[in-house]
Protein backbone atom coordinates (compact mmCIF):
# COMPACT_ATOMS: atom_id res chain seq x y z
CA UNK A 1 0.00 0.00 0.00
CA UNK A 2 1.16 3.53 -1.19
CA UNK A 3 2.08 6.19 1.59
CA UNK A 4 1.92 9.90 1.38
CA UNK A 5 -1.15 11.84 2.16
CA UNK A 6 -3.02 11.61 5.18
CA UNK A 7 -5.86 9.56 3.22
CA UNK A 8 -3.87 7.37 2.59
CA UNK A 9 -3.27 3.39 3.89
CA UNK A 10 -0.43 3.49 6.58
CA UNK A 11 1.79 0.05 6.15
CA UNK A 12 1.02 -2.61 8.39
CA UNK A 13 3.29 -3.25 11.19
CA UNK A 14 5.76 -5.73 10.13
CA UNK A 15 6.19 -7.27 13.48
CA UNK A 16 4.68 -10.82 13.36
CA UNK A 17 1.99 -11.58 15.83
CA UNK A 18 1.11 -14.04 18.32
CA UNK A 19 1.44 -17.84 16.75
CA UNK A 20 -2.44 -18.96 15.67
CA UNK A 21 -4.07 -21.67 17.67
CA UNK A 22 -4.48 -24.70 15.31
CA UNK A 23 -7.44 -24.61 12.61
CA UNK A 24 -9.93 -27.09 14.00
CA UNK A 25 -11.20 -27.79 10.59
CA UNK A 26 -7.77 -29.09 9.13
CA UNK A 27 -6.66 -32.94 8.98
CA UNK A 28 -3.72 -33.72 7.69
CA UNK A 29 -2.71 -37.04 7.21
CA UNK A 30 1.12 -38.10 7.20
CA UNK A 31 2.09 -41.73 6.32
CA UNK A 32 5.76 -43.09 6.43
CA UNK A 33 6.48 -45.11 3.72
CA UNK A 34 6.01 -48.21 5.82
CA UNK A 35 2.90 -47.19 6.79
CA UNK A 36 1.58 -46.92 2.98
CA UNK A 37 2.98 -50.34 2.66
CA UNK A 38 1.09 -51.80 5.04
CA UNK A 39 -2.54 -49.90 4.30
CA UNK A 40 -2.06 -51.01 0.46
CA UNK A 41 -1.73 -54.62 1.46
CA UNK A 42 -4.53 -54.71 4.38
CA UNK A 43 -6.59 -52.30 2.28
CA UNK A 44 -6.73 -54.69 -0.44
CA UNK A 45 -7.19 -57.83 1.76
CA UNK A 46 -8.96 -56.72 4.92
CA UNK A 47 -10.66 -53.90 4.42
CA UNK A 48 -13.09 -54.97 1.32
CA UNK A 49 -14.04 -58.27 3.59
CA UNK A 50 -14.61 -55.38 6.42
CA UNK A 51 -16.69 -52.84 4.50
CA UNK A 52 -18.64 -55.90 2.96
CA UNK A 53 -20.14 -57.66 6.11
CA UNK A 54 -20.29 -54.21 7.59
CA UNK A 55 -22.62 -53.25 5.26
CA UNK A 56 -24.53 -56.80 5.58
CA UNK A 57 -25.18 -56.16 8.92
CA UNK A 58 -26.27 -52.87 8.77
CA UNK A 59 -28.73 -53.66 6.39
CA UNK A 60 -29.97 -56.58 8.90
CA UNK A 61 -30.79 -53.88 11.25
CA UNK A 62 -33.76 -52.66 9.14
CA UNK A 63 -36.02 -55.53 10.12
CA UNK A 64 -35.46 -54.92 13.91
CA UNK A 65 -35.77 -51.08 13.05
CA UNK A 66 -39.03 -51.17 11.39
CA UNK A 67 -40.84 -53.63 13.27
CA UNK A 68 -40.62 -51.42 16.22
CA UNK A 69 -42.87 -48.90 14.56
CA UNK A 70 -44.94 -50.91 12.22
CA UNK A 71 -48.61 -50.14 13.03
CA UNK A 72 -48.18 -47.13 15.50
CA UNK A 73 -49.83 -44.17 14.46
CA UNK A 74 -47.88 -40.73 14.49
CA UNK A 75 -49.73 -39.59 17.96
CA UNK A 76 -48.30 -43.23 19.31
CA UNK A 77 -44.87 -42.13 18.44
CA UNK A 78 -45.10 -39.34 20.53
CA UNK A 79 -44.79 -41.10 23.71
CA UNK A 80 -41.83 -43.88 24.52
CA UNK A 81 -42.17 -46.94 23.11
CA UNK A 82 -42.46 -49.65 25.54
CA UNK A 83 -44.02 -53.33 25.97
CA UNK A 84 -42.46 -56.40 23.71
CA UNK A 85 -41.20 -54.16 20.82
CA UNK A 86 -38.79 -52.21 23.22
CA UNK A 87 -37.48 -55.59 24.43
CA UNK A 88 -37.17 -57.34 21.21
CA UNK A 89 -36.27 -54.63 19.10
CA UNK A 90 -34.07 -52.32 21.04
CA UNK A 91 -32.02 -55.50 22.27
CA UNK A 92 -31.47 -57.01 18.60
CA UNK A 93 -30.39 -53.38 17.21
CA UNK A 94 -27.75 -52.93 20.22
CA UNK A 95 -26.65 -56.08 19.53
CA UNK A 96 -26.10 -55.97 15.77
CA UNK A 97 -24.67 -52.06 15.97
CA UNK A 98 -21.68 -53.49 18.44
CA UNK A 99 -21.38 -56.31 15.87
CA UNK A 100 -21.08 -53.46 12.89
CA UNK A 101 -18.51 -51.10 14.66
CA UNK A 102 -16.72 -54.88 15.58
CA UNK A 103 -16.14 -55.82 11.90
CA UNK A 104 -15.01 -51.90 10.79
CA UNK A 105 -12.10 -52.71 13.24
CA UNK A 106 -13.47 -50.93 16.44
CA UNK A 107 -12.39 -54.26 18.77
CA UNK A 108 -12.54 -52.62 21.89
CA UNK A 109 -14.85 -50.12 23.83
CA UNK A 110 -13.47 -48.97 26.88
CA UNK A 111 -15.35 -47.47 29.28
CA UNK A 112 -14.57 -45.00 32.03
CA UNK A 113 -16.91 -42.91 34.65
CA UNK A 114 -20.44 -44.49 35.26
CA UNK A 115 -23.83 -43.31 33.56
CA UNK A 116 -26.22 -41.34 34.98
CA UNK A 117 -30.02 -42.36 35.12
CA UNK A 118 -32.40 -40.23 32.89
CA UNK A 119 -33.84 -38.83 36.20
CA UNK A 120 -29.89 -37.72 37.19
CA UNK A 121 -29.48 -36.23 33.77
CA UNK A 122 -32.12 -36.45 31.23
CA UNK A 123 -29.13 -34.94 28.42
CA UNK A 124 -26.12 -36.04 27.37
CA UNK A 125 -23.52 -33.96 25.72
CA UNK A 126 -20.67 -35.50 23.59
CA UNK A 127 -17.67 -34.44 22.43
CA UNK A 128 -15.29 -33.67 20.61
CA UNK A 129 -17.56 -34.64 17.31
CA UNK A 130 -14.70 -35.47 14.43
CA UNK A 131 -16.11 -38.66 12.66
CA UNK A 132 -19.22 -40.50 11.41
CA UNK A 133 -17.66 -42.87 13.55
CA UNK A 134 -18.86 -41.17 17.02
CA UNK A 135 -22.11 -43.26 17.09
CA UNK A 136 -20.45 -45.68 18.05
CA UNK A 137 -21.02 -43.74 21.70
CA UNK A 138 -25.03 -44.63 21.56
CA UNK A 139 -23.56 -48.09 22.78
CA UNK A 140 -22.33 -47.20 25.74
CA UNK A 141 -25.05 -45.10 26.23
CA UNK A 142 -27.74 -47.80 25.71
CA UNK A 143 -29.22 -46.22 22.35
CA UNK A 144 -30.42 -42.76 23.98
CA UNK A 145 -32.50 -40.30 21.96
CA UNK A 146 -30.89 -38.15 19.49
CA UNK A 147 -31.31 -35.18 17.07
CA UNK A 148 -30.95 -35.61 13.32
CA UNK A 149 -31.54 -33.37 10.30
CA UNK A 150 -35.18 -34.10 8.93
CA UNK A 151 -33.46 -34.87 5.60
CA UNK A 152 -31.47 -38.43 7.20
CA UNK A 153 -35.22 -39.76 7.32
CA UNK A 154 -35.17 -40.27 2.89
CA UNK A 155 -32.13 -42.12 2.98
CA UNK A 156 -32.54 -46.12 3.00
CA UNK A 157 -31.70 -47.72 6.38
CA UNK A 158 -30.62 -44.85 8.25
CA UNK A 159 -34.07 -43.50 7.88
CA UNK A 160 -35.50 -46.37 9.72
CA UNK A 161 -33.20 -45.89 12.37
CA UNK A 162 -34.29 -42.85 12.95
CA UNK A 163 -37.49 -43.81 13.60
CA UNK A 164 -36.84 -46.47 15.32
CA UNK A 165 -34.80 -44.26 18.00
CA UNK A 166 -37.82 -41.72 17.83
CA UNK A 167 -35.09 -39.21 16.93
CA UNK A 168 -35.91 -35.44 17.46
CA UNK A 169 -35.94 -34.07 13.78
CA UNK A 170 -34.84 -30.70 12.39
CA UNK A 171 -35.16 -29.49 9.30
CA UNK A 172 -33.17 -26.20 7.71
CA UNK A 173 -35.95 -25.46 5.49
CA UNK A 174 -38.44 -25.21 7.75
CA UNK A 175 -37.99 -21.89 10.05
CA UNK A 176 -40.69 -23.04 12.50
CA UNK A 177 -38.65 -26.22 13.05
CA UNK A 178 -36.21 -25.11 15.35
CA UNK A 179 -38.67 -23.78 17.91
CA UNK A 180 -40.15 -27.42 17.44
CA UNK A 181 -37.25 -28.91 18.59
CA UNK A 182 -36.89 -26.68 21.22
CA UNK A 183 -39.84 -27.29 22.91
CA UNK A 184 -39.81 -31.08 22.10
CA UNK A 185 -36.10 -31.31 23.58
CA UNK A 186 -37.20 -29.71 26.93
CA UNK A 187 -40.69 -31.80 26.73
CA UNK A 188 -38.86 -34.69 27.25
CA UNK A 189 -36.01 -33.66 29.13
CA UNK A 190 -38.57 -32.44 31.71
CA UNK A 191 -40.70 -35.65 31.96
CA UNK A 192 -39.09 -37.09 34.88
CA UNK A 193 -37.61 -39.99 33.55
CA UNK A 194 -40.82 -41.12 31.36
CA UNK A 195 -38.41 -40.43 27.97
CA UNK A 196 -35.07 -42.08 27.48
CA UNK A 197 -32.13 -39.70 27.86
CA UNK A 198 -31.31 -37.24 24.71
CA UNK A 199 -27.58 -37.28 22.87
CA UNK A 200 -26.34 -34.63 22.07
CA UNK A 201 -23.20 -33.37 19.82
CA UNK A 202 -22.95 -29.59 21.02
CA UNK A 203 -20.53 -28.80 18.43
CA UNK A 204 -22.75 -29.74 15.46
CA UNK A 205 -20.19 -30.23 12.90
CA UNK A 206 -16.72 -32.44 13.21
CA UNK A 207 -13.48 -31.37 13.82
CA UNK A 208 -9.71 -32.76 13.82
CA UNK A 209 -10.18 -33.47 17.96
CA UNK A 210 -7.30 -30.52 18.93
CA UNK A 211 -9.58 -27.72 19.77
CA UNK A 212 -13.18 -28.11 20.91
CA UNK A 213 -15.54 -25.86 18.87
CA UNK A 214 -17.74 -23.33 20.04
CA UNK A 215 -21.17 -25.60 21.77
CA UNK A 216 -24.41 -24.68 20.64
CA UNK A 217 -27.32 -23.92 23.02
CA UNK A 218 -29.74 -26.38 21.73
CA UNK A 219 -29.01 -29.06 24.55
CA UNK A 220 -28.96 -26.03 27.45
CA UNK A 221 -32.29 -25.01 26.85
CA UNK A 222 -34.51 -27.25 28.76
CA UNK A 223 -32.28 -26.04 32.13
CA UNK A 224 -31.53 -29.84 33.61
CA UNK A 225 -28.62 -31.20 34.48
CA UNK A 226 -26.55 -32.77 31.80
CA UNK A 227 -24.05 -35.39 31.90
CA UNK A 228 -20.53 -34.49 29.47
CA UNK A 229 -19.25 -37.70 27.64
CA UNK A 230 -16.23 -37.56 26.65
CA UNK A 231 -15.02 -39.30 22.58
CA UNK A 232 -11.41 -40.26 22.38
CA UNK A 233 -9.80 -42.70 19.58
CA UNK A 234 -6.29 -43.04 21.30
CA UNK A 235 -4.82 -44.97 18.15
CA UNK A 236 -1.29 -44.55 16.68
CA UNK A 237 -2.26 -43.05 13.89
CA UNK A 238 -5.75 -41.09 13.42
CA UNK A 239 -7.85 -42.64 10.68
CA UNK A 240 -11.00 -41.27 11.98
CA UNK A 241 -11.41 -38.17 12.23
CA UNK A 242 -13.22 -36.60 9.26
CA UNK A 243 -12.83 -32.28 9.08
CA UNK A 244 -13.89 -29.89 6.42
CA UNK A 245 -10.65 -30.37 5.00
CA UNK A 246 -9.12 -33.69 4.88
CA UNK A 247 -9.84 -37.03 3.89
CA UNK A 248 -12.97 -37.52 2.55
CA UNK A 249 -15.75 -40.26 3.65
CA UNK A 250 -14.43 -43.28 1.49
CA UNK A 251 -10.91 -42.47 2.43
CA UNK A 252 -11.43 -42.50 6.16
CA UNK A 253 -13.57 -45.33 6.01
CA UNK A 254 -11.50 -47.45 4.32
CA UNK A 255 -8.16 -46.60 6.09
CA UNK A 256 -9.99 -47.17 9.38
CA UNK A 257 -11.14 -50.77 8.07
CA UNK A 258 -7.56 -50.74 7.08
CA UNK A 259 -6.32 -51.09 10.43
CA UNK A 260 -5.70 -53.91 12.57
CA UNK A 261 -7.56 -53.02 15.36
CA UNK A 262 -9.16 -49.10 16.32
CA UNK A 263 -9.76 -48.43 20.04
CA UNK A 264 -12.50 -45.82 21.00
CA UNK A 265 -12.64 -44.41 24.96
CA UNK A 266 -15.72 -43.20 26.14
CA UNK A 267 -15.43 -41.51 29.31
CA UNK A 268 -18.98 -40.46 31.32
CA UNK A 269 -17.81 -37.11 34.00
CA UNK A 270 -19.97 -36.40 36.67
CA UNK A 271 -23.40 -34.81 36.18
CA UNK A 272 -23.09 -30.85 35.66
CA UNK A 273 -26.09 -29.08 37.34
CA UNK A 274 -26.73 -25.61 36.33
CA UNK A 275 -26.66 -22.65 38.54
CA UNK A 276 -29.94 -20.38 38.04
CA UNK A 277 -27.78 -17.68 35.90
CA UNK A 278 -26.85 -21.11 33.20
CA UNK A 279 -30.99 -22.32 33.60
CA UNK A 280 -31.76 -18.82 32.47
CA UNK A 281 -29.18 -18.39 29.95
CA UNK A 282 -28.30 -21.53 27.75
CA UNK A 283 -25.30 -19.98 25.98
CA UNK A 284 -23.49 -19.20 29.26
CA UNK A 285 -24.49 -22.82 30.08
CA UNK A 286 -22.83 -24.10 26.67
CA UNK A 287 -19.77 -22.42 27.33
CA UNK A 288 -19.08 -23.26 31.19
CA UNK A 289 -19.63 -27.11 30.02
CA UNK A 290 -17.91 -26.67 27.12
CA UNK A 291 -14.85 -25.67 28.75
CA UNK A 292 -15.05 -28.16 31.89
CA UNK A 293 -14.78 -30.89 29.19
CA UNK A 294 -11.62 -29.23 27.43
CA UNK A 295 -9.43 -28.37 30.20
CA UNK A 296 -10.55 -27.68 33.75
CA UNK A 297 -13.38 -27.10 36.03
CA UNK A 298 -11.32 -24.19 37.57
CA UNK A 299 -10.54 -21.70 35.37
CA UNK A 300 -10.13 -22.41 31.45
CA UNK A 301 -8.47 -19.83 28.85
CA UNK A 302 -11.21 -17.69 26.12
CA UNK A 303 -9.58 -16.92 22.82
CA UNK A 304 -7.77 -13.67 24.30
CA UNK A 305 -6.14 -15.83 26.70
CA UNK A 306 -7.31 -14.37 29.76
CA UNK A 307 -8.89 -16.46 32.76
CA UNK A 308 -12.78 -17.28 32.85
CA UNK A 309 -13.83 -18.95 36.04
CA UNK A 310 -16.36 -21.79 35.96
CA UNK A 311 -19.42 -22.34 37.55
CA UNK A 312 -18.43 -22.82 41.10
CA UNK A 313 -20.35 -25.00 42.79
CA UNK A 314 -21.96 -27.47 40.29
CA UNK A 315 -19.48 -29.67 39.13
CA UNK A 316 -16.89 -31.69 41.45
CA UNK A 317 -14.50 -33.96 39.43
CA UNK A 318 -13.24 -37.21 40.32
CA UNK A 319 -9.74 -38.00 41.00
CA UNK A 320 -10.32 -40.64 37.95
CA UNK A 321 -11.66 -38.48 35.66
CA UNK A 322 -9.54 -35.95 33.51
CA UNK A 323 -10.67 -33.65 30.98
CA UNK A 324 -9.69 -33.77 27.57
CA UNK A 325 -6.47 -30.96 27.68
CA UNK A 326 -7.39 -29.23 24.38
CA UNK A 327 -8.49 -25.69 24.16
CA UNK A 328 -11.82 -24.56 24.39
CA UNK A 329 -12.51 -22.35 21.18
CA UNK A 330 -15.41 -19.76 19.44
CA UNK A 331 -14.67 -21.36 16.35
CA UNK A 332 -17.76 -22.99 15.12
CA UNK A 333 -19.63 -23.34 10.89
CA UNK A 334 -21.46 -20.37 10.07
CA UNK A 335 -23.27 -21.53 6.15
CA UNK A 336 -20.54 -23.46 4.37
CA UNK A 337 -17.31 -21.18 6.58
CA UNK A 338 -15.35 -22.03 9.28
CA UNK A 339 -15.59 -19.07 11.56
CA UNK A 340 -14.44 -18.28 15.15
CA UNK A 341 -15.84 -15.37 17.26
CA UNK A 342 -13.12 -12.22 17.91
CA UNK A 343 -15.66 -9.37 19.74
CA UNK A 344 -18.64 -8.50 17.75
CA UNK A 345 -17.36 -9.92 14.60
CA UNK A 346 -17.53 -14.00 12.96
CA UNK A 347 -14.11 -14.47 11.41
CA UNK A 348 -13.24 -16.86 8.55
CA UNK A 349 -10.55 -18.95 9.72
CA UNK A 350 -9.21 -19.12 6.12
CA UNK A 351 -9.82 -15.91 5.10
CA UNK A 352 -9.50 -15.33 0.95
CA UNK A 353 -8.35 -11.75 0.11
CA UNK A 354 -4.71 -12.70 -1.24
CA UNK A 355 -6.80 -15.17 -3.01
CA UNK A 356 -9.12 -12.60 -4.45
CA UNK A 357 -6.25 -9.92 -5.19
CA UNK A 358 -5.10 -13.25 -7.32
CA UNK A 359 -7.80 -13.90 -9.50
CA UNK A 360 -8.58 -10.08 -10.12
CA UNK A 361 -4.85 -9.84 -11.31
CA UNK A 362 -5.50 -13.03 -13.58
CA UNK A 363 -8.12 -11.73 -15.07
CA UNK A 364 -5.80 -8.66 -15.98
CA UNK A 365 -8.36 -6.54 -13.60
CA UNK A 366 -7.31 -3.85 -11.28
CA UNK A 367 -9.85 -1.10 -10.21
CA UNK A 368 -9.82 2.36 -11.50
CA UNK A 369 -10.93 3.02 -14.59
CA UNK A 370 -11.25 1.26 -18.33
CA UNK A 371 -8.17 1.41 -20.61
CA UNK A 372 -9.82 0.71 -24.28
CA UNK A 373 -6.27 0.60 -25.40
CA UNK A 374 -4.73 -2.25 -23.04
CA UNK A 375 -3.34 -4.78 -24.99
CA UNK A 376 -4.84 -8.77 -24.67
CA UNK A 377 -2.99 -10.36 -21.86
CA UNK A 378 -1.99 -7.07 -20.23
CA UNK A 379 -3.50 -5.24 -16.47
CA UNK A 380 -6.83 -2.81 -17.79
CA UNK A 381 -8.34 -0.30 -15.58
CA UNK A 382 -12.11 -1.29 -14.75
CA UNK A 383 -14.91 0.88 -14.13
CA UNK A 384 -17.05 1.04 -10.79
CA UNK A 385 -19.94 -0.94 -12.97
CA UNK A 386 -17.61 -3.77 -14.53
CA UNK A 387 -16.29 -4.52 -10.95
CA UNK A 388 -19.61 -4.62 -9.40
CA UNK A 389 -20.61 -7.26 -12.13
CA UNK A 390 -17.25 -9.59 -11.73
CA UNK A 391 -17.99 -9.83 -7.99
CA UNK A 392 -21.64 -9.79 -8.21
CA UNK A 393 -22.75 -7.19 -6.58
CA UNK A 394 -25.99 -5.21 -6.87
CA UNK A 395 -26.52 -2.83 -4.32
CA UNK A 396 -25.17 0.88 -5.06
CA UNK A 397 -24.16 1.44 -1.34
CA UNK A 398 -22.14 -1.72 -1.47
CA UNK A 399 -20.47 -1.35 -4.67
CA UNK A 400 -19.22 2.33 -3.77
CA UNK A 401 -18.05 0.85 -0.60
CA UNK A 402 -16.30 -2.09 -1.81
CA UNK A 403 -14.70 -0.47 -5.13
CA UNK A 404 -13.23 2.51 -3.19
CA UNK A 405 -11.41 0.12 -0.50
CA UNK A 406 -10.24 -2.05 -3.22
CA UNK A 407 -8.71 1.05 -4.85
CA UNK A 408 -7.11 1.70 -1.99
CA UNK A 409 -5.57 -1.87 -1.59
CA UNK A 410 -4.59 -2.58 -5.35
CA UNK A 411 -2.67 1.17 -4.69
CA UNK A 412 -4.09 1.54 -8.33
CA UNK A 413 -5.92 5.00 -7.72
CA UNK A 414 -6.20 7.35 -4.75
CA UNK A 415 -10.35 7.65 -3.56
CA UNK A 416 -11.56 10.32 -4.84
CA UNK A 417 -12.31 13.16 -2.51
CA UNK A 418 -11.65 13.64 1.51
CA UNK A 419 -14.43 13.68 1.99
CA UNK A 420 -15.81 10.20 0.96
CA UNK A 421 -17.61 8.15 3.27
CA UNK A 422 -17.75 4.33 4.18
CA UNK A 423 -22.00 3.85 4.91
CA UNK A 424 -22.92 0.57 6.42
CA UNK A 425 -22.96 -1.45 3.03
CA UNK A 426 -19.60 -1.17 1.99
CA UNK A 427 -18.44 -1.68 5.51
CA UNK A 428 -20.09 -4.95 5.92
CA UNK A 429 -18.85 -5.73 2.58
CA UNK A 430 -15.13 -5.28 3.13
CA UNK A 431 -15.13 -7.26 6.18
CA UNK A 432 -16.84 -9.99 4.24
CA UNK A 433 -14.07 -10.24 1.65
CA UNK A 434 -11.14 -9.87 3.82
CA UNK A 435 -12.98 -11.99 7.15
CA UNK A 436 -15.15 -13.80 6.17
CA UNK A 437 -17.25 -12.03 8.40
CA UNK A 438 -20.94 -12.42 8.29
CA UNK A 439 -23.10 -8.82 7.17
CA UNK A 440 -25.36 -8.08 9.74
CA UNK A 441 -22.56 -8.81 12.83
CA UNK A 442 -20.41 -6.66 10.69
CA UNK A 443 -23.64 -3.76 10.16
CA UNK A 444 -23.76 -4.07 14.21
CA UNK A 445 -20.45 -2.81 14.63
CA UNK A 446 -20.57 -0.36 12.10
CA UNK A 447 -23.15 1.33 13.93
CA UNK A 448 -21.15 1.46 17.15
CA UNK A 449 -18.32 2.67 15.38
CA UNK A 450 -20.49 5.52 13.81
CA UNK A 451 -22.37 6.82 17.10
CA UNK A 452 -18.86 8.99 18.20
CA UNK A 453 -18.85 10.92 15.14
CA UNK A 454 -22.06 12.97 13.16
CA UNK A 455 -22.14 10.61 10.17
CA UNK A 456 -23.90 7.90 9.33
CA UNK A 457 -20.56 6.60 7.41
CA UNK A 458 -17.02 6.47 8.24
CA UNK A 459 -14.13 7.76 6.65
CA UNK A 460 -10.85 6.27 5.34
CA UNK A 461 -9.33 7.72 8.54
CA UNK A 462 -11.54 5.97 10.88
CA UNK A 463 -11.29 2.84 8.91
CA UNK A 464 -7.65 3.23 9.24
CA UNK A 465 -7.37 3.69 12.71
CA UNK A 466 -10.34 1.11 13.52
CA UNK A 467 -8.27 -1.46 11.41
CA UNK A 468 -5.07 -0.96 12.08
CA UNK A 469 -4.80 0.72 16.36
CA UNK A 470 -8.30 -1.02 17.32
CA UNK A 471 -7.04 -2.54 20.34
CA UNK A 472 -9.00 -5.76 19.40
CA UNK A 473 -9.57 -5.49 16.04
CA UNK A 474 -6.37 -4.24 14.97
CA UNK A 475 -4.30 -7.21 16.06
CA UNK A 476 -7.00 -9.28 14.07
CA UNK A 477 -6.67 -7.04 10.71
CA UNK A 478 -3.10 -6.97 10.84
CA UNK A 479 -2.88 -10.88 11.31
CA UNK A 480 -5.14 -11.51 8.19
CA UNK A 481 -3.79 -8.96 6.10
CA UNK A 482 0.00 -9.89 6.20
CA UNK A 483 1.05 -12.07 3.35
CA UNK A 484 1.96 -15.53 4.37
CA UNK A 485 5.80 -15.39 4.97
CA UNK A 486 7.84 -17.44 2.94
CA UNK A 487 9.22 -20.64 4.68
CA UNK A 488 12.78 -20.44 4.97
CA UNK A 489 14.37 -23.63 5.00
CA UNK A 490 11.47 -25.64 4.46
CA UNK A 491 10.78 -28.96 3.05
CA UNK A 492 10.46 -29.63 -0.48
CA UNK A 493 6.45 -29.73 -1.24
CA UNK A 494 5.54 -28.90 2.39
CA UNK A 495 2.42 -26.15 1.75
CA UNK A 496 2.55 -22.60 2.66
CA UNK A 497 0.51 -21.48 5.70
CA UNK A 498 -1.78 -19.06 5.28
CA UNK A 499 -2.01 -15.76 6.46
CA UNK A 500 -3.95 -16.33 9.68
CA UNK A 501 -1.08 -19.21 9.88
CA UNK A 502 -3.47 -22.28 8.78
CA UNK A 503 -1.78 -24.56 6.25
CA UNK A 504 -4.05 -25.37 3.63
CA UNK A 505 -4.98 -28.98 2.49
CA UNK A 506 -3.72 -29.98 -0.91
CA UNK A 507 -7.74 -29.96 -2.15
CA UNK A 508 -11.08 -29.23 -0.50
CA UNK A 509 -13.39 -32.13 0.69
CA UNK A 510 -16.29 -32.08 -1.06
CA UNK A 511 -18.35 -34.74 0.84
Amino acid sequence: MSQGSPGDWAPLDPTPGPPAPPNPFVHELHLSRLQRVKFCLLGALLAPIRVLLAFIVLFLLWPFAWLQVAGLTEEQLQEPITGWRKTVCHNGVLGLSRLLFFLLGFLRIRVRGQRASRLQAPVLVAAPHSTFFDPIVLLPCDLPKVVSRAENLSVPVIGALLRFNQAILVSRHDPASRRRVVEEVRRRATSGGKWPQVLFFPEGTCSNKKALLKFKPGAFIAGVPVQPVLIRYPNSLDTTSWAWRGPGVLKVLWLTASQPCSIVDVEFLPVYHPSPEESRNPTLYANNVQRVMAHSPDSVMNPQKTLLPCSPTPFHRSSSCRALGIPATECEFVGSLPVIVVGRLKVSLEPQLWELGKVLRKAGLSPGRVDAGAEPGRSRMISQEEFARQLQLSDPQTVAGAFSYFQQLFAEEQAEGPGRLLYRHGFSTILHLLLGSPRPAAATLHAELCQAGPHQGLSLCQFQAFSLHDPLHGKLFSTYLRPSPKPQASVPGSPMALANGTVPASKQKGD
